[in-house]
């Protein structure tokens, strides 16, 4: 880390993209360092730790909250030709509950303020029966400010979030949400699955 990326950016409007570009430059070095690995995601949730320590960077002025009803806002801060490695801000309201779900590429969710409960599936099902699975739970961990998780292409996770404060979590992935259209959710009731459409509302910072 560099004498730049210590500074405090709370006064200066805009500051927080010098931070993003160093950070996704050190994350492009790592990513082109060979094949997919989960060391290599731990290595890239450690550079993105790094960036969630300047919290004065992503303020409620710059990156305006949901308002009531809205349920969460998506700031792309950083996208790469291709639709590759996108870097999101996720500014989320109360009682957040999202489907078990895969993402088909990377990712990375690190906590800044609140916290943010995932839960981690396995299949259980042989994968014959077109449309439909049998998930386990595998495992929990809950994101608060200074942790994080990997997660592979195949893996498969749910979110919640409950009380009313909104959480700020930064979500890096692979290639950028609305080009991940092979995405899938898991219905844990009817053991279905189907697409999991986009995110509705991400505000282009990049």
């Amino acid at each position: 880390m560099t004498a730049d990326d210590t500074r405090d950016c709370s006064s200066e409007r805009g500051a927080w993209r010098a931070l993003v570009e160093k950070t996704v430059a050190r994350i492009r070095e790592i990513e082109s360092g060979g094949p997919l690995t989960r060391d290599m995601l731990q290595r890239i949730r450690a550079e993105l730790l790094t960036l969630s320590k300047h919290p004065e960077c992503f303020s409620d002025e710059e990156f305006p909250p949901p308002e009531d009803g809205q349920g969460d806002r998506l700031y792309c801060l950083s996208l790469d030709d291709g639709d590759r490695r996108a870097l999101y801000l996720n500014k989320g309201g109360a009682n957040k509950n999202t489907p078990p779900h895969d993402h088909t590429t990377w990712a990375v969710v690190i906590g800044i303020v609140g916290e943010e409960h995932n839960r981690f599936y396995e299949r259980e099902d042989d994968g014959r029966e077109p449309g439909r699975a049998r998930l386990r739970v595998a495992g929990e961990f809950t994101v608060e400010p200074g942790t994080g998780v990997c997660l592979m292409p195949d893996d498969i996770h749910s979110i919640h979030m409950d009380g009313p404060d909104i959480k700020t979590m930064i979500h890096m992935y692979g290639r950028s949400l609305p080009s991940l259209t092979e995405r899938v959710q898991y219905d844990l009731a009817t053991g279905e699955f189907r697409v999991f459409p986009a995110h509705p509302n991400i505000t282009m910072m990049a």
